[in-house]
């Protein structure tokens, strides 16, 4: 079915935010796994119906081209398609802007060829979670969630290990200054092979913060211990990457959020993958506003604030009629 009649397909996505990554020594057969969850915000959304050939419009278009591209070559589909990005999530901000557009255009394809899949399957047919697995099952079901890293010449998605709907009443300020883009594709490659290895003390850490930590402070609703982990993991880890990034975080206005975000009242800090996103979480909606107000008059026009509770689902999919 094609034209004016032609069912369409919206997929909505949120951003992920990375919490940080669990092993960058793999002296046990796996590298990097990690800790993140579903943003309250920004948000990708495009749709797509059957078409005679590939046209592909909108926002980031170009890239949501390869990947529908990828899609369809990998699963050897002859039909085109008409695919719109409605809204698209900041590039190489930190935010995961490149899985959920990848995921969003192959789940929108399949949902429109018909063919039977999930988001595991979906980050492999079109090239994604070779490192980082968090996009892939924030894009899966929202939430929390634990992934075990990845074998060095393993094939497939890191699996998940956990996954924990956040408290309602937890609110996650997310900044994303306008300023220098965080590292990506090629450049990040580039790197983690000049990093070297984490402590072996540190990662005993790091796993420790995350079993004993984070985990029970989720299923307890204790914000405060929640956050006092994750702030001392992001520390943690990011010294790892000091020699990369030039700090604990990205030197500048996403240094000065993290240290500001903490000094007006939130339970836990940090930075997500790169930044320069940063975000700050707290206890209510009244405090969450507050802290969007405080960081959004900090940085002027400079940037954008999201605030509100995480996000409990992952990826939104629905039928429409029409392609307007």
């Amino acid at each position: 079915m094609t034209g004016a009649t032609a069912s369409r397909v919206v997929v909505e996505a949120p951003a992920r935010l990375h919490f940080g990554v669990l092993d960058l020594r793999g002296s046990l057969g796996r590298w990097f796994g990690g800790i993140g969850a579903a943003a309250p915000g920004p948000t990708l959304r495009l749709s797509a119906c059957p078409a005679g050939d590939l046209q592909v419009e909108g926002e980031d278009a170009e890239r949501a081209a390869g990947f529908a591209r990828q899609f369809l070559a990998h699963h050897d589909l002859r039909a085109g398609a008409h695919v719109c990005v409605h809204r698209a999530i900041p590039e190489h901000a930190g935010l995961g802007s490149g899985t959920q557009l990848a995921l969003a255009v192959a789940r929108a394809l399949a949902e429109i060829a018909g063919v039977d899949t999930d988001a595991a399957a979906l980050a492999c047919a079109v090239g994604r979670a070779r490192r980082s697995a968090i996009g892939t099952w924030t894009f899966a079901g929202g939430g929390f969630v634990l992934e075990g890293g990845r074998r060095p010449h393993g094939a497939g998605v890191a699996p998940l290990l956990a996954r924990l709907p956040l408290p309602a009443n937890w609110h996650c300020v997310v900044a994303v200054p306008d300023s220098t883009r965080g590292i990506s594709g090629a450049d990040e490659a580039a790197a983690f092979a000049e990093l070297p290895p984490a402590p072996e003390r540190d990662v005993e850490r790091v796993a420790h913060l995350v079993l004993m930590g984070l985990l029970p402070a989720i299923a307890d609703a204790d914000i405060a211990t929640f956050g006092h982990a994750l702030s001392d993991i992001q520390t943690i880890t990011g010294r790892w990457f000091a020699p990369v990034q030039g700090g604990t975080f990205a030197s500048g206005v996403s240094e000065e959020l993290v240290r500001r975000m903490s000094e007006w009242g939130a339970a836990g800090v940090g930075q997500s993958s790169w930044g320069p996103t940063v975000y700050g979480i707290v206890d209510g909606e009244a405090a969450g506003q507050a802290l969007a107000e405080r960081v959004g008059a900090a940085m002027g026009d400079a940037g954008s604030v999201y605030e509100g509770p995480f996000r409990s689902e992952g990826a939104r999919v629905w039928r429409v009629g029409g392609r307007d």
